[in-house]
């Protein structure tokens, strides 16, 4: 007997698409969407929420006699799908950045969302046959949840592992969230230290110039690392040695800064007063200058990485094409390969279409530089999003099934379509004769925020579809929860943005209530952004980019030469290295720091008869610890613009004689070694 014929109900009625699976995976989508937002903002990635979601609809629908494992699989469908919903963060600030928004409007921002994810779902749908019934493509993650599921969600038969397993996997994941929130409450109150860094000035031997190291004491980051995994995680630190240890010195030493003077090459170093502290002086350089290389280092990496994948994508579409298109017409579809309707999709698709071109004549109408091109504006916006949204579609769907929707470089999309966006606006703006302005810039980012959302659903939906094909769910009520999920996740987001934004503020947007607090570093959106002023306008360091495309192009050269030697072995992912180049040092030290811990554990437990619950176990400490830390975030956030207090958790006055930087380092070590212990303890228990 199979794992989902054994979970009917005794009834014989197939419980699925319900309004409590609906209502709790609408739940969950908000909680996974805070928390992926505020980590997407932090450190430029996202955590796919699937199994967790899938975890704690387990232990809650237990309560229920009637519940199944496709009432769980909906569940996790709009929980994960409203997660992903949150990648729209890599745009979608980049209007903030640029000054066109000093807020995020709510319903242009949801209705950007939505319009986006829709089309996501829509566009994807012919493609499941292709992609996932009828393809070989690993689904990593896709797998993984199904496994999750067939574990945990046996009705009548279920064993009595998968019960404890269960059970302690959703105490894991509570666990592990309470402990993050916790440490970062001590950490606002002061008690903790959340940060510890030191700067130096090199001496003359070495050229002279100022760098610095430091590691940021965010469970949040520990739990990024530990889901990124070693490979990415050295790959990062390799990206963090070239900035810190190369390009801040050299960009800071005097004799550079005098041969650049000398060719009249811009130099941050060079116009800084004399006798600067040296952390202004590194800070500013690494910040104004040198991100920028990693910029250029992303961008490389990320199209290399799509340029990677066009011939297995073009190779499986024509093959799994061909297949379908040989299948007789008029086949009497069984359950299981039942999708929405075409005509309902064609219905779903159109309707989007007209808000999109409703969104953007309205927008257009409303800058004076573009209203006169309102009609070209809408017809070019539509047939782009129709197209790029369609082609960006198929590549996401591929990408996840070959690497997993967590490890898909969906930035590497986002890049090329606001390239083509800004390329476009450039035409237009020569057969209008429209002057260049911020509406011009703003208009390319509207349009590259829908197609961004096309990718990150296309790039999950097909994720879920495998789980769901996996676990013989019914592909139309699945369709339908994606459509649910992406819902849940727009209506979420622009509040949790207009919090971070008034409490932290975005590098270029307006001043936050934090006085002296780092911007939210939000990479992917400060790239986008600046990609978009530099084509339009010219006013990017075109050289800085041109650097750092060097230097990535170089990254790919010893990526493949590694590969090859090793067979595989070791690898050097150019666009992790191009990450930690670009994050903030102490948030790349964090993640390299989670990731080796990650690795210390899963060797811990590589010999033992409960490696498989452990590693489960693994991924869901590492969730938890960023829904705690991320959740709290959002709360402080809103406190802080209630309140308008920038400390409202201070248990100690600033400037305290309270060891805080020692104990926190104590503290957050000993929490990590206990929390990996306690975990093993809870496997072998299973």
């Amino acid at each position: 007997m199979t794992d989902a014929a054994a979970q009917k109900p005794t009834t014989g009625k197939r419980i699925e698409l319900t309004l409590r699976a609906l209502v709790l995976g609408c739940l969950l989508a908000v909680v996974f969407t805070a928390a992926n937002t505020y980590l997407g903002l932090l450190v430029g990635l996202t955590f796919a929420s699937a199994i967790p979601a899938a975890v704690i609809s387990m232990a809650i629908l237990r309560a229920f006699r009637t519940s199944t494992i496709w009432e769980n699989m909906t569940v996790q469908t709009v929980a994960s799908v409203g997660g992903a919903m949150s990648s729209i963060i890599f745009v979608l600030p980049g209007l903030v950045m640029i000054g066109w928004w000093m807020e995020f409007p709510f319903w242009q921002s949801v209705l950007i969302c939505v319009f986006g994810g829709v089309l996501g779902v829509t566009f994807s749908i012919p493609l499941r046959r292709a992609l996932v019934t009828g393809s070989d493509l690993p689904y990593p993650e896709g797998v993984a949840a199904a496994e999750v599921l067939k574990v945990g969600s046996r009705g009548a038969e279920q064993t009595e592992s998968a019960v404890r397993e269960n059970k302690a996997g959703l105490w894991v994941v509570v666990f592990g969230s309470i402990v993050s929130a916790g440490y970062a409450l001590l950490v606002a109150g002061r008690v903790f230290a959340g940060e510890a860094a030191k700067f130096i000035k090199l001496p003359a031997s070495l050229g002279a110039g100022a760098t610095g190291i430091g590691f940021s004491m965010q469970f949040a980051l520990l739990g990024a690392g530990h889901l990124i995994g070693l490979t990415v995680g050295l790959a990062q630190l390799f990206g963090l040695i070239l900035a810190w240890c190369i390009a801040v010195p050299v960009l800071t030493s005097p004799d550079t800064v005098a041969w650049l003077t000398a060719h009249n090459i811009p130099s941050l170093a060079g116009t800084m007063a004399a006798g600067a502290p040296v952390e202004e002086l590194a800070t500013n350089v690494w910040r104004n200058e040198v991100r920028f290389m990693g910029a250029g280092v992303i961008g490389v990496a990320a199209i290399w990485t799509l340029l990677k994948l066009a011939g297995p994508l073009v190779g499986g579409l024509s093959s799994a094409l061909a297949a379908q298109a040989r299948r007789k017409s008029g086949e009497v579809l069984a359950r299981t390969e039942q999708d929405i309707p075409i005509g309902i999709v064609g219905m779903l698709s159109l309707a989007c279409l007209v808000g999109i071109a409703a969104l953007l004549a309205w927008f257009a109408q409303a800058a004076p530089a573009l209203a006169g091109s309102t009609g070209m504006l809408v017809v070019g916006g539509l047939v782009y999003v129709v197209l790029i949204g369609f082609a960006v579609a198929a590549i996401c769907g591929y990408m996840a099934g070959l690497i997993g929707s967590s490890n898909s470089p969906v930035s590497g999309v986002g890049i090329l379509a606001i390239v083509i966006a800004s390329l476009l606006m450039l035409g237009v703006m020569a057969i209008a004769g429209v002057p260049a302005d911020p509406s011009i810039i703003a208009f390319a980012l509207i349009v590259t925020s829908v197609v961004f959302a096309v990718a990150v659903i296309a790039n999950d939906n097909l994720q879920d579809l495998k789980t769901g094909q996996l676990v013989e769910a019914t592909p139309w009520r699945q369709q339908t929860a994606l459509i649910v999920g992406v819902g849940a996740g727009a209506l979420v987001i622009p509040f949790i943005l207009n919090l971070l934004n008034q409490a932290f503020g975005f590098e270029g947007g307006p001043p936050a209530i934090v006085e002296g607090a780092e911007p939210l570093a939000a990479p992917q959106a400060t790239l986008i952004s600046a990609l978009a002023r530099g084509v339009i306008g010219g006013d990017l360091r075109w050289d800085l980019i041109g650097v750092g495309a060097v230097i990535g192009v170089v990254i790919i050269i010893l990526d493949v030469v590694l590969s090859r030697a090793t067979k595989g072995k070791i690898k050097l992912p150019p666009l992790a290295v191009g990450i930690g180049f670009y994050l903030p040092a102490a948030v790349t030290t964090m993640l390299v720091v989670g990731a080796v811990c990650g690795w210390i554990y899963e060797k811990a437990i590589a010999k033992t008869r409960f490696v498989d619950v452990g590693r489960r176990m693994g991924v869901l400490l590492a969730s938890g610890l960023i829904v705690g830390e991320s959740l709290f975030g959002v709360f402080t956030a809103g406190v802080i613009v209630a309140t308008r207090n920038d400390a409202p958790f201070a248990m100690l006055p600033e400037g305290s004689a309270w060891p805080a930087m020692l104990a926190g380092i104590v503290a957050f070590a000993g929490l990590t070694f206990l929390l990996y212990s306690w975990i093993i303890r809870q496997s072998a228990k299973v």
